[in-house]
């Protein structure tokens, strides 16, 4: 049913940010998957604010609280992309992250959404639904976030680019001043 409506097509799929100023994650409070996730970004990308919104992920209520979350993020505009998911578990235990309104709710955010719903083997409704999906929690928040020590040596070769072109260019003009200063004319102009 969401297939045929379109929710799953790639077209719908918004961008994750490059580097987002602020993340906002949808996780249990208590679970191992929030600590990776903070470790992970902290790790990569320590300049990135990240903002919690603590939900159940299994159980009675949960997909509710899950929907909480999205529409709390998407009514305070607080974030530049969601993080929404779990560590592992049984099929039961996921079963909140295949509930429709759930679905809906991914689709029609405004925010873009990582999906990171338990091991690289579970698949659920939310993972076809999101802009992105991502294995593993900790994988969801690689994917968020960029690598600081990479962006860095990036700079650090643009910097060394734009000094070479710089001296290479003040040599050319450099040549062409002296090429011009040494004509007869301007050596002997009286003659």
């Amino acid at each position: 049913k969401l297939s045929k409506e379109g929710l799953f097509d790639q077209s719908r799929k918004k961008a994750i940010p490059k580097i987002p100023q602020t993340v906002g994650i949808i996780p249990s409070p208590t679970g191992a998957a929030i600590h990776d996730m903070i470790n992970v970004m902290g790790r990569r990308f320590p300049l990135t604010k990240l903002l919690l919104y603590p939900a159940l992920v299994q159980g009675d209520g949960a997909a509710q609280t899950l929907v909480n979350g999205l529409a709390y993020f998407n009514q305070t505009d607080s974030c530049d992309v969601i993080i929404i998911g779990r560590g592992g578990g049984s099929m039961e235990d996921l079963w909140a992250f295949n509930n429709e309104e759930l679905a809906r709710t991914i689709a029609m955010s405004e925010i873009p959404v990582i999906s990171a719903v338990g091991h690289e083997t579970d698949f659920t409704i939310c993972d076809f639904v999101a802009d992105r999906r991502a294995p593993t929690p900790s994988a969801a928040a690689e994917l968020a976030v960029p690598d600081a020590a990479s962006e860095l040596r990036y700079i650090d070769l643009l910097m060394d680019r734009a000094e070479k072109a710089l001296l290479n260019l003040t040599f050319r003009k450099g040549e062409r001043l002296r090429s011009v200063i040494s004509r007869s004319a301007l050596e002997r102009p009286n003659e």
